[in-house]
Order: structure tokens, then C-alpha cells, then sequence
């Protein structure tokens, strides 16, 4: 009985130890997140250049590196959650960095082979694993979507991150992530999906990709946006 009582106070004091970093990458829409090593964000040089970008930043650092979560309380309170904020963007831009150093890289690869960044809409690519992927590298420009390794493009995620900015992982990191690991296997297209009707291919006329607009078409366009 006793060694069960102090195994249980072992676990709470496990526990117990999870700080900010933990708790926010535990948080539900925030699965694309990888809990980035306290010893990373520590060192200044990783850091370089985000002080700017951060009102708060001093306050922002020390809840990140926090060792206490939120309690209810904490997040019924304006300034609390004005500071949190700001520690999310901090936390975002040095997560930006992290998954570009090698640990980084490990632990996004583990992620994309499991699946855990979800797989391609598109149906010719067979439920490819995507790669999460911000549009720009400035924050506040566009939330994260997915980047498809096989068809090269990028969807909106099937659920909505809403308060996951793309710049929390960059522009690049998709690409560097699969250039840095050889044994990736990207399987080329099986077949591209061919509009037809009654078994006939279109090929330049409405509802075809090769569709072309003849000059009338575009100057009766033209027309009716400068009537709208």
C-alpha cells in the first residue's frame, strides 16, 4: 500500500513539472506544434532579431520558460490573456527556428510519417501525409495550412487552427524538411483527374484547366466589372 502511495506522489510530482511548454503544445489545435527544448530557447543566439516583434517580450520569455499552467482564474483575466498572446507569437517565431535545427527536424519527421499533420484532400493523392506550412514568414498574414509533398500544393487544414498563425512554422520548412531526410519516398501522381463529358475530353472549352478565354470573352468580362 505504502509503495503505491509514494508511486502516486511520484506521478504528481511528474506532473507537476510540465510547464508552459507542455501545457500549450497538450492543448487541443495545437497538435503541429513540437515542444521545443528549454535549452534552445535559453540560448540568445536563437533568439536573434524578436525582441522587436514582441511588445512584452521579457514577460512573454519568462511564461514560456514558466514551470506554473494557466488556472481558470488566470484565463478570465484581460491582462493575463493579452500577455499570453504575446508569449504564443514568441513561442511561435522561436518554433519557426527550432524545427529547422536537427532535433527540430527529428521530431517534425516522426510527426509527418505517423500522420499526425493529417493527409492531402485532393483525391488522386491517395491520402498523402502533408506538411503544415505558413503562406508568409511575417506574423498575422495567414493562418497555417497543409503542403501536399505530392500534388505541391497547400490546402486549409480540415479542422481550423485558429490561432495558428503560419509563420509559427515558415514558408520554407516543408521543403527543407523533405530535402533533409533521403529516405523520404514522395510516390509521383497515379492519374490526374480528365473532365469529360459523356466519355470526351474537354480540351479548351469551359470546365477544362486548358480552357483559354478568347479575346471576346475577356473584353465582355472586362464589361461587367466596370458595370459592377
Amino acid at each position: 500500500m505504502e509503495d503505491r502511495e509514494s508511486d502516486g506522489a511520484e506521478y504528481e510530482e511528474e506532473l507537476s513539472t510540465d510547464g508552459w511548454i507542455q501545457w500549450f503544445c497538450s492543448l487541443e489545435g495545437h497538435e503541429f506544434f513540437v515542444e521545443v527544448d528549454e535549452e534552445f530557447i535559453k540560448e540568445s543566439f536563437n533568439l536573434y532579431g524578436l525582441v522587436p516583434k514582441v511588445p512584452h517580450y521579457r514577460e512573454a520569455l519568462e511564461m514560456i520558460l514558466s514551470f506554473g499552467t494557466p488556472d481558470e482564474d488566470d484565463l478570465q483575466d484581460d491582462k493575463f490573456l493579452e500577455l499570453y498572446g504575446e508569449a504564443t507569437d514568441l513561442y511561435g517565431m522561436i518554433h519557426a527556428r527550432y524545427i529547422l535545427s536537427p532535433r527540430g527536424l527529428a521530431l517534425m519527421r516522426e510527426k509527418y510519417l505517423s500522420g499526425k499533420f493529417g493527409t492531402c484532400p485532393r483525391v488522386m493523392c491517395e491520402r498523402q501525409n502533408v506538411i503544415p506550412v505558413g503562406i508568409s514568414d511575417v506574423l498575422k498574414t495567414s493562418r497555417v495550412k497543409i503542403f501536399c509533398p505530392r500534388c505541391q500544393e497547400a490546402y486549409i487544414p480540415k479542422h481550423k487552427y485558429s490561432d495558428v498563425d503560419g509563420a509559427y512554422f515558415g514558408a520554407s520548412f516543408p521543403h527543407i524538411l523533405l530535402q533533409s531526410y533521403s529516405d523520404f519516398c514522395i510516390p509521383p501522381l497515379a492519374a490526374e483527374y480528365t473532365p469529360k463529358i459523356y466519355g470526351f475530353k474537354l480540351y479548351n472549352h469551359k470546365g477544362s484547366k486548358y480552357y483559354e478565354k478568347r479575346s471576346d470573352d475577356l473584353n465582355n468580362d472586362f464589361k461587367k466589372s466596370k458595370i459592377q
